[in-house]
This record gives C-alpha cells, structure tokens and sequence, in this order.
C-alpha cells in the first residue's frame, strides 16, 4: 500500500492538486475575469471583422459612384477584371520590390545600429531615443519632410550638399521613385528593426562571448560566428513583423509620388480605384486580396514567433 502511494504516477498528483485548489472564489475570478474580457474582444470583432465583411459583400457588387443607382450582384466578374487589367501585377510587383527594399536596407541598418547601442558609452541613452524617434513620426509628416525638405530638387538639402561636391541635382521624385520611397520607408523602419536585434543582443550570455575570447576568437570572428547565430531568430521576426506593417505603406507613396514611376502598390491601386476611378466594387476586390496576402504573411510571422517563444520557454 506504501509502495502503491509512493508510485503514483505525478500527472494524477497535480490533477488532484488543481481540483483542490480551484475554489468557488477562484471560479468566480475567472468568470469576472472573461467578463471583462468580452467588451473588449466584441469592439475589436466589430472594428476589424464587420468592415472586412462589408468589403467581401461589396467586392461581389458591381457598384460605381458616378451611377449610385445602378447596383447588382456582379458574382466573381471584379476579380475577374482585377486579374485581367494587369494592374494588379504591376502593383504586386511594386509592392513586393518597395516592400523587400525597405525591409532589407532597415535590417542591415538596425543591424549595425543595435551593435553599436549595445556598447557602454557617454549618452548612450540620449542617442537610443534619438534613434528611435523617426519610427514615432506620422507617416504624412516624415513624408512632407523628405519631400521638401531633403529631396526637392530645388531646396532640398540632399541637392545643396550634391552642390558642394559638384554633383548635379536630382529630381528624386520623378526620376528615381522608387529608390525615393525605399529610402524614405528606410529612415522610418530602421527604429523597429534596430529595437527587436538590439533585444536579442542584450539576451546574449556575456560569459559565452568571454569564453571566446579567452580561447583566442578575435571580435570579428565571435560576431560571425555566435552572435549572428543567436540573433537569427530575432532577425527573421524582426523582417516578418516589419513586412506586415510596410505592406500597408500608403501616405509616402500618396504624398511623393502619387504612385508614378512604378511605385503603385497595392494600397495605393485600392485608394485609385475607389476614391478616382470611384469603382467600388472592383476596390473591394482589391481591398479583400490585399488583406489575403497580408493574412499570409502574418500566418508566416506568428507561426516564428510561437516558435521563438517555444525555443525560449525550452532553455
């Protein structure tokens, strides 16, 4: 009888352990505690969710606002002339070369930074919210900035500095559209980037990096081979997350380009179709694929970030 209580299996334990300490009270915290989740949980499934329904019912319509009377069920014909105008390839392709641009010159760029701020020096908290900043800025703003103030072909500072070095000006805007976006998204994403590595920095054992140094690994070579290493999970959610929220990008392609120059993404196509072309049911169309490929990619960014948080839990 002993043995038999010694022995038994642990799981069991622990069952009988929670079923005595889930009191009456403990059950009316958590009843009280999914109450007070459900107000929030249904503005958030009326924000997001019921919008999203209206665009799938008018993505079926054929709806244009110069004949606001003459609305009927159109089936599958707005996506349809959504694949067939080859619009939304051109804008596909503008979105994934501004997407993929912006993405990879921020995380080279956070990448250098987040080494750099991870050293102890003289105002090293000054220069990380310096640096953060651009990330806190309003798109429109940022935009207008980099348009007037730095890019003009006139004024800007950019030009003036060519000048001094005896370089001609350049109409950034209109000759080099998307290299302009690129570097404006650039500018504003670094921030993002350079807080997620400069996390995964500061999560490095020292005593590793020490280890290393004392078996003769010069700095070079303990950044290639361990800290990259360690920081490979931080740098794929750090490109995932920044891609969800640059597929979105829509007031620097509004306010400097106006979607010339290959620059059209897919918000931008959304935005032309609905409020100028002011073909509703076709925008819908649109509006409910671009939220399918960003679905997709946010699948891709959860899906790494319950790993990561797994891989973390493990250690």
């Amino acid at each position: 009888m002993t043995t038999a209580l010694v022995t038994a299996p642990p799981d069991a334990k622990r069952r009988r352990i929670r079923k005595r300490e889930l009191t009456t009270r403990d059950r009316r915290s958590l009843r009280l505690a999914r109450m007070l989740v459900w107000p929030a949980l249904i503005v958030a499934i009326v924000i997001t969710q019921v919008p999203f329904l209206v665009t799938i019912y008018y993505s079926f319509q054929r709806w244009n606002l110069q004949r606001p009377g003459d609305q009927a069920f159109a089936g599958f014909a707005n996506y349809a002339k959504v694949f067939s105008n080859g619009a939304f390839v051109e804008s596909l392709i503008a979105t994934v070369l501004i997407t993929g641009g912006s993405v990879l010159f921020s995380v080279i760029l956070g990448l250098f930074l987040a080494v750099l701020l991870d050293r102890k020096f003289l105002g090293q908290g000054v220069a990380r919210t310096l640096l953060i900043t651009p990330f806190l800025m309003m798109p429109a703003a940022a935009a207008l900035i980099w348009k007037w103030s730095m890019l003009d072909a006139n004024v800007g500072m950019v030009n003036w500095f060519f000048s001094l070095v005896g370089i001609p000006p350049v109409a950034w805007n209109t000759d080099l559209p998307i290299l302009t976006i690129v570097m404006v998204l650039t500018w504003q994403y670094t921030p993002f980037m350079m807080l997620i590595i400069l996390a995964g920095l500061q999560s490095q054992s020292g005593e590793v990096l020490e280890a290393a140094a004392v078996d003769g690994a010069g700095p070079f070579r303990s950044f290639f081979y361990m800290t990259l290493p360690h920081l490979r999970t931080y740098i794929e959610l750090a490109v995932l997350l920044g891609t969800i929220m640059l597929l979105q990008v829509f007031d620097p392609i509004a306010i400097m380009t106006r979607g010339t120059g290959g620059t059209k993404t897919l918000p931008y196509l959304l935005y032309e179709r609905a409020f100028v072309g002011l073909e509703i049911g076709e925008a819908a169309a649109y509006g409910v694929l671009t939220v399918i490929l960003t679905i997709i990619v946010a699948t891709v960014a959860l899906r790494l970030l319950f790993k990561i948080f797994r891989t973390e839990g493990a250690r």
